[in-house]
């Protein structure tokens, strides 16, 4: 039996590797991952349940088919419990075993796989907690990195929802201020009169209220950084006393006369244009200048949409290991409906639906059922008249593409062997087409 099943799997491509006993067995899994074990049930010694148990242990991707002459109730139940991947009797033909092999290899491939798309989540998609394999996030990726280790002031720019502060965090721990404090404060949260004491802190009695000295944010951020989220809300007389701070690396408490020397990076940010604001005259140019040494632009998340399903995906495993929930995947119609919203609200209403998703899930995988009533996509169809001007018919047809590309990326939840079935191309002519149109570089 072992002689036609090597001959057998050999002709049909597979590398085997061939063992007298349970024993021999254990010695080649305590050395070796296999991909797949086929093992007889009863054995001398070591029988095909304890070469199951171990394979399991060592290698838990591992599958492991078990065959016997003496099937019964009793032992199949025992095998598939013990994670058996199948249970054939003997005798058994040849096209039952092929068949059952090639199913429990396309396990593997398919288990292989999403931890191959885990890790690269974690790696080349990731940078600590943003999530992206867009061409605009990969070059903000690059660009925090770049920057993370000077002591440069930087300006970020993106809409409300997009993680400015994710961005400004992720500068902050790739910097060597890493170990130091990172402060944020949102500047139009304080009321204006609060404002200047929050930032530089005030001394027993300079106020109404001030019972003691008190620090302020620039002291709480001494050797780490400051984020002033969306600063562009200062008043002008605070704009003048921030702008004097970052100029001299000094702060004077409120109803102070002394100043303290403070050491702190400053990392602003804005969801309004501020170069509109200084044209505008509401904007200190001065102060503007001072802190957009380097501007770090947040894209949208409808400008990103072939990160949908990574970021869906992400929040799933986030939240449902907050709540203790077994949720574990998204149906295609529910990534479908996903990616073809167009999120005003960005990253941050794509992660307050998937977390009220979770919460309202019945099972371990999210359906349509689970999601609030998305509008649909107002975006129209392609224009078939040729305009009077003409135009670049290879720009419009590869506008076109690319939409399908990343409806279809959508619908299967970014799955690539999925995605160039049901376009009926190859799998490396999907993976072309991605690079040329700037949707992942992998």
């Amino acid at each position: 039996m072992r002689e036609f099943l090597e001959i057998l799997l050999t002709r049909h491509k597979h590398r085997v590797t061939v063992v007298e006993s349970g024993t021999q067995a254990l010695e080649q899994l305590d050395r070796t991952e296999f991909d797949l074990v086929i093992t007889d049930l009863k054995m001398p010694g070591i029988g095909g349940l304890e070469v199951l148990a171990r394979a399991r242990d060592s290698w838990p991707q591992t599958e492991v088919i078990i065959v016997t002459a003496f099937a019964t109730a009793e032992t199949a139940i025992a095998a598939m419990k013990r994670g058996a991947y199948d249970y054939l009797t003997k005798p058994f033909k040849v096209d039952e075993i092929i068949v059952t092999v090639e199913r429990a290899l396309e396990k593997r491939a398919l288990v292989r796989e999403n931890v191959t798309l885990r890790e690269e989540l974690k790696g080349r998609f990731r940078l600590e907690q943003m999530v992206g394999r867009s061409a605009s996030m990969q070059q903000l990726f690059e660009m925090i990195q770049r920057v993370a280790g000077t002591r440069t002031s930087l300006v970020i720019l993106g809409e409300s929802g997009t993680g400015k502060e994710l961005v400004a965090r992720a500068t902050h721990t790739l910097s060597d201020r890493a170990e130091h404090p990172f402060v944020a404060v949102n500047c139009g949260a304080i009321p204006e009169t609060l404002m200047e004491s929050e930032l530089f802190g005030h001394v027993k009695g300079a106020f109404t209220g001030a019972a003691r000295d008190k620090h302020g944010l620039f002291t709480a951020a001494d050797g780490g950084t400051l984020f002033l989220d969306e600063v562009g809300e200062l008043t002008p007389p605070l704009q003048v006393k921030l702008l004097r701070a970052l100029q001299e690396r000094r702060i004077k408490p409120v109803g102070s006369v002394a100043e303290t020397e403070v050491d702190v990076r400053i990392i602003a940010a804005s969801n309004r244009d501020l170069e509109e604001e200084v044209a505008s005259e509401r904007f200190r140019s001065d102060l503007y200048y001072r802190l957009n040494v380097i501007t770090l632009q947040v894209p949208a998340l409808r400008d990103r949409a072939e990160d949908i399903p990574l970021l869906a995906e992400h929040f799933v495993r986030k939240h449902a290991a907050a709540m203790g929930r077994p949720v574990q995947h998204i149906t295609p119609e529910a990534m479908s409906l996903l990616c073809n919203y167009h999120y005003p609200g960005n990253v941050r209403e794509l992660e307050n639906v998937i977390e009220r998703a979770v919460t309202l899930a019945v099972s371990d995988e999210l359906d349509v059922s689970s999601l609030p009533q998305f509008r649909r996509s107002t975006t129209p169809g392609p224009n078939l008249q040729l305009p009077d001007e003409g135009l670049d018919l290879d720009q419009y047809m590869g506008s076109i593409e690319k939409q399908l590309l990343l409806k279809t990326l959508g619908r299967v939840g970014g799955n690539r062997t999925e995605a160039a079935d049901l376009l009926h191309i190859s799998l490396r002519s999907l993976r072309y087409r991605l690079v040329k149109y700037g949707i992942d570089h992998g």
